[in-house]
């Protein structure tokens, strides 16, 4: 017990948590309730020979050197910049985030209502005014004709062989144990040193301040006889209707080609109890209601247990802002608990 460590989630969180406390001479028992490892990155190759993302396109873009250093042990890249189309009632394709050319098109006064406005209530399941900022600013407008979606970043690149196998590299070491379709209960914890979990904060105090709220996707993936459809991964739409993207999986360069089938994916976002209790995304709105509710669930004390993750700490990350989280938490309980 006195090297044991019990990790939640097998998704991008606890495997690198995992995979750096093995390295330092720790026992790592991961366990995850589905029966696959990479969490919400999990891929495969879907039976028209292209690789598809079960729960939605992940795709790398980060500044941080040590990041793309640390996941370059576990897999080869191909270079890909990710660009986005928003789709009009014509037919007509403008490019994403909003630059020059789509404001000219559409007229200034109509960009928040148009492209912002409709994709982020649908997203959120909350007014536009009642979204905090943070989340719509994430993806500013621009004032030049710039066609990628993240411009700035020195890194963008998908993992060669997909994400599931970098989670079988990253996973693979004599000091992990995995043990998949295994849901987490308390009494697992006495047999552990320290326990970092990923499950929702609220689930895991039995709602006992009352439920945080999260929003869930439905995935619907539709294969077509068709060569290809799109010019680009990801479209979204600025309807008012279900779907926020549809996403064209052989647009991204590191999955096999079929030139006869395409495979598609539409997104149906949803609050978590309308999804079989899947919960995505914690809901960051402008009162700040959630995050301080959130906030005197992570003051109880609870000494054992490091809450890991966007469920457990109640935030939107990025993959490689997840990483760089994870891989933080994991060194400072290596320097604080010597073996």
């Amino acid at each position: 017990m006195l090297n044991k460590i019990l990790v939640v989630g097998a998704g991008f969180s606890g495997a690198v948590i995992a995979r750096i406390l093995s390295e330092n001479g720790f026992l790592v028992d991961v366990i995850d309730k589905r029966s696959h490892i990479a969490g919400n990155a999990f891929d495969y190759i879907n039976p028209h020979n292209i690789l598809v993302h079960q729960y939605g396109p992940h795709l790398f873009h980060t500044n941080n050197q040590s990041v793309f250093e640390f996941l370059s042990r576990f897999t080869d890249w191909i270079d890909y910049q990710h660009r986005v189309k928003a789709i009009l009632d014509t037919g007509e394709l403008l490019t994403l985030p909003v630059n020059l050319e789509t404001k000219n098109r559409v007229g200034e006064d109509k960009v928040i209502d148009t492209f912002i406005r409709p994709y982020s209530e649908k997203m959120w399941g909350l007014k536009l005014e009642e979204i905090s900022p943070d989340i719509i600013n994430r993806v500013p407008v621009r004032n030049d004709t710039n066609e990628l979606y993240f411009p700035d970043d020195q890194y963008q690149a998908m993992p060669k062989e997909g994400y599931t196998k970098m989670f079988e590299n990253l996973l693979d070491h004599p000091n992990i144990q995995i043990k998949l379709e295994t849901e987490f209960h308390k009494d697992m914890e006495d047999a552990y040193m320290h326990v970092f979990n990923s499950m929702p904060i609220d689930e895991y105090y039995e709602y006992s301040l009352g439920p945080l709220p999260y929003r869930s996707l439905k995935f619907h993936h539709v294969d077509l006889p068709i060569p290809r459809i799109f010019p680009v991964c990801q479209v979204n739409f600025t309807n008012t209707g279900p779907y926020t993207r549809v996403v064209e999986w052989k647009n991204i360069p590191n999955s096999p080609q079929n030139p006869m089938f395409t495979s598609l994916t539409y997104e149906e976002p949803c609050s978590y109890t309308e999804n079989n209790n899947e919960r995505f995304y914690p809901v960051k709105d402008a009162s700040g209601q959630n995050r301080a509710l959130y906030l005197q669930y992570k003051q109880i004390e609870n000494p054992k247990t490091t809450f890991i993750g966007r469920l457990g700490q109640y935030v939107y990350l990025d993959m490689h802002q997840v990483v760089s989280s994870s891989m933080a938490t994991a060194e400072k309980f290596v320097k604080e608990n010597p073996l």
